[in-house]
């Protein structure tokens, strides 16, 4: 077959094919265009899921009549005109592509009016190359988009559209997407004739929030932590789930970046690492975040749809994210707020909290070593050393219960704590212990009302939170191995490894190169004794690759710490004193992430008398 030049009308179907794949996309592309043409107000009206009705109205600054034809052909744009423009994207829409490729498989109709002007213009296509002339027509500022018959041209794309329901379902998610990203622009979306969603302006703080409630949910406002921190020209902001507000998918990962809304797998390796302390296995977090940076940083032509981004400095942009949201919830402690009742199968969460990171910490990797290079001593006595410290003071939960209470009481911090119900003036935000339940559970009074603590899941994130802080005090120590093995890596692999030798160094890893796929691993961190090295070095590469950071180490010594940390806290059917519980409760105050157990798991929930009345039916 010869090479020919492809019709017109083929290329803007093939390009279509890389934009438009159903209604949702068609709903994205119009409500991008009008938020680049400075619209306040966009009105969405679909019928039959999108497939027989699209009309998108703004008020925008409208298209001029010279050049509608122009707005309908491939590549034609006002926002870009030279490679710089294109190295500093501000717009949303910027390829030109959108409009054209609408018009190609579907019946358009684009009606307009700019600002000052006596009437307005229409013009009209079915699919064809070609349009008419426009058309006067009355319409006030703006401009609206009117899209029928979708892929009528093209059956073997409409017959993937699936059910009505199902196609208005991810319009509804690409408007509250929308809505969620620009505060100042009211919204609405109405189906079959009425009106499903009105996101009206948030001007002031207490509106935004209503407004994050309206997209996530109530109950995800109830239970976030509110985020601002600006550091090395980036400034991120928005609200960030608490761990026990978690999802089995990620469907309430709202991320924009310059008001883009984005997927990336930096951003999400970012998020995911300042949750793996806190949150439970297989649950995924929720957060509507904003990151707002230089648009020269950021390559947003990327993808066709626009969904994906490249980074000039990708570990800077991963290290700021990770490290902000790790400090975010860090730093929130039981004496924030009160923590609201679970509702039925949904652990409870302190409620309004904010959280404002300290200044940012160095990038990782980036702190000096005691000593300006990797200890060969053995490590791990200081960690055993406050282990031991612990099992002294707890005792280690077997055999006569009293036997394994220490004797000398003044070991334990909480002094004489007066007892629930004394006319105290300060009461602690975990109140004073009235009772252990079962050996499980601690029982006590604060001015809310009651508080449930499991004094299990508690002790052992006080005792891992401490581990951790003398661990990073000690810093890494390598151990050599005594038969260092040789690891067979791709050309790429080998050569990352020898670019970042003195990073895997501080890592407590020792790798040298011994041929061009070959490496060695001589030493791993003392504390990972046994752990496979061929496997740990392949996966530190894969990360230092994919992100150019690499968490693994961190990870490996966490999940050990947290074992010694589960074996060595005060056990179930342990039965302790006032003064011992007092104790614990005043730990948990103090303790960074003591809302969470070391597997994700709440430590503590609070029961307001409100909620102790409804029990009782008080009041009715």
């Amino acid at each position: 077959m010869p090479i020919r030049r492809l019709p017109p009308q083929l290329v803007n179907q093939i390009a279509a094919g890389e934009v438009i794949d159903r209604p949702a996309s068609v709903i994205k592309e119009l409500l991008e265009n009008s938020l680049d043409a400075g619209a306040t107000r966009i009105d969405v009206d679909i019928e039959q899921g999108g497939s027989r009705l699209m009309r998108v109205r703004d008020n925008g600054s409208g298209i001029a009549r010279d050049e509608l034809a122009l707005a309908l052909s491939r590549h034609a744009i006002s926002k870009v005109a030279s490679l710089d423009d294109l190295e500093c994207v501000a717009s949303l829409g910027f390829r030109g592509e959108a409009l054209p490729s609408i018009a190609s498989v579907s019946r358009l109709t684009l009606t307009t009016c700019q600002p000052g002007a006596m009437a307005g213009w229409r013009l009209q296509g079915d699919g064809r190359e070609t349009f008419g002339q426009p058309e006067p027509a009355a319409h006030p500022q703006g401009t609206t988009v009117e899209v029928r018959d979708l892929f009528f041209n093209v059956p073997a794309r409409r017959k993937f559209l699936r059910a009505e329901r199902t196609e208005y379902h991810h319009i509804d998610e690409v408007v509250r997407r929308i809505a969620l990203s620009r505060f100042e622009l009211s919204l609405t979306l109405s189906h079959n004739g009425r009106v499903q969603a009105d996101w009206r302006a948030a001007a002031d703080p207490a509106a935004r929030e209503r407004r994050v409630a309206q997209g996530v949910g109530t109950a995800f406002l109830e239970q976030a932590i509110h985020v601002e921190h600006a550091a090395a020209g980036l400034h991120l902001h928005g609200w960030l789930g608490a761990p026990t507000y978690s999802r089995a998918q990620t469907d309430q990962q709202y991320f924009y970046v310059n008001g883009r809304m984005v997927r990336d797998k930096v951003l999400s390796h970012a998020v995911r690492l300042a949750y793996q302390d806190v949150l439970y296995h297989g649950r995924q977090p929720a957060f509507v975040l904003f990151l707002e940076m230089d648009p020269t940083a950021v390559d947003v032509n990327a993808h066709p749809t626009k969904a994906e981004v490249r980074w000039r400095e990708s570990r800077l942009v991963h290290d700021f994210l990770h490290h902000t949201l790790k400090d975010a919830l860090a730093r929130v402690r039981p004496g924030d707020v009160t923590q609201p009742a679970p509702a039925a199968g949904q652990a409870a969460a302190p409620s309004g909290r904010s959280a404002e990171p300290r200044p940012g910490p160095a990038l990782a990797f980036d702190v000096p070593i005691a000593g300006g290079g990797v200890s060969r001593a053995p490590s791990g006595s200081a960690v055993r050393e406050q282990l031991a410290g612990y099992a002294a003071l707890y005792g280690n939960g077997s055999g006569n219960q009293q036997d394994n209470r220490p004797d000398n009481r003044s070991e334990i911090r909480s002094g004489a704590a007066p007892q629930a119900g004394s006319p105290a003036t300060d009461v602690p935000p975990l109140g004073f212990a009235l009772a252990q339940l079962k050996g499980i559970y601690i029982l006590a009074e604060n001015a809310a009302g009651l508080v449930l603590v499991d004094m299990h899941a508690a002790h052992e994130r006080i005792t891992y939170e401490r581990m951790k802080d003398a661990w990073g005090a000690a810093r890494v120590h390598a151990q050599p191995l005594l038969l260092p093995p040789t690891v067979a890596v791709s050309a790429r692999e080998a050569d990352c490894a020898e670019r970042h030798r003195e990073l895997l160094l501080k890592l407590g890893l020792e790798v040298d190169r011994v041929g061009p796929e070959r490496v060695r691993v001589r030493c791993l961190p003392a504390m990972l004794q046994g752990a496979d090295a061929t496997q740990l070095l392949r996966d530190v590469l894969g990360d230092l690759q994919e992100y150019g950071v690499s968490e693994r180490i961190d990870e490996h010594m966490n999940e050990l710490l947290s074992t010694m940390a589960c074996h060595g806290s005060v056990r179930a059917n342990r039965r302790l004193t006032v003064d011992e519980m007092n104790s614990l409760l005043r730990d948990m105050e103090r303790t960074e992430r003591s809302g969470q157990c070391n597997h994700g798991r709440p430590t503590w929930i609070q029961l307001g008398l409100g909620e102790l009345d409804r029990l009782f039916l008080r009041g009715r």
